[in-house]
């Protein structure tokens, strides 16, 4: 009985937040009708959709360059390529990753940003009814019909943020460690300028490919 009464619990806590959903795209679909969005509905899109603020995108494009641009560093010092011979496969090869990688921290943060949202969802509760606890009662009327949204979108920001971080740490050192492992191991016998190549490029690759797996 207990289990039992857990679960239905959770249904229904589930349930519940289905509704809030249903009840904010209606909201979306008459804002849109009028073709204005407020903040948080713009929030509320974005938490169902791959795409990402520009800020973010920013930020993961350069994040992507600099990760992209280490191996540069380890095959110009160790390796002896010289800069003036191979700048045009570097920056080639940079690219290629940049894009390969930034494409990765999008695919992994649209993962994890769900998951977040339910871990941190107790959490995120407690904190908005402690706010409305702490407010005025001259205001508590207002608060109380707010709760849900404030519970809703301090869930998205927290997500949101956390996913973003941990998908940049993430790929970074999967990037990292297969360079290193392809460069000094698998493709050692191989040329300076083919290490580089196949190890920079493959390695961006197989952090690309296993990030479509997480969705």
């Amino acid at each position: 009985p207990g289990a039992t009464k857990g679960g239905s619990s959770g249904i229904n806590a589930e349930y519940g937040e289905f509704q809030t959903f249903q009840h904010y795209f209606k909201r979306i679909n008459l804002s849109m009708a009028s073709q204005k969005l407020t903040a948080e509905e713009e929030l509320l899109l974005n938490d169902f959709s791959k795409s990402v603020p520009r800020s973010t995108s920013i930020l993961f494009h350069m994040n992507a360059l600099f990760v992209s641009a280490l191996p540069i560093w380890l095959f110009w010092r160790i390796q002896q390529l010289e800069l003036d011979t191979y700048g045009i496969m570097f920056a080639i090869v940079t690219l290629v990753s940049t894009f390969l990688m930034s494409l990765a921290y999008k695919n992994v943060k649209f993962s994890l940003k769900h998951k977040i949202a339910q871990k941190r969802h107790a959490g995120v509760t407690a904190e908005v009814m402690q706010q409305v606890a702490d407010a005025s009662n001259e205001m508590k009327k207002t608060v109380k019909k707010e709760k849900d949204d404030r519970v809703l979108f301090k869930k998205t920001e927290v997500a949101d943020l956390e996913a973003t971080h941990f998908s940049i740490f993430y790929n970074n050192a999967l990037f990292l460690f297969l360079t290193i492992i392809l460069s000094f191991y698998v493709l050692k016998n191989f040329s300076a300028g083919a290490n580089y190549l196949g190890s920079s490029v493959t390695s961006a690759c197989i952090v690309a490919f296993l990030s479509t797996g997480s969705n």
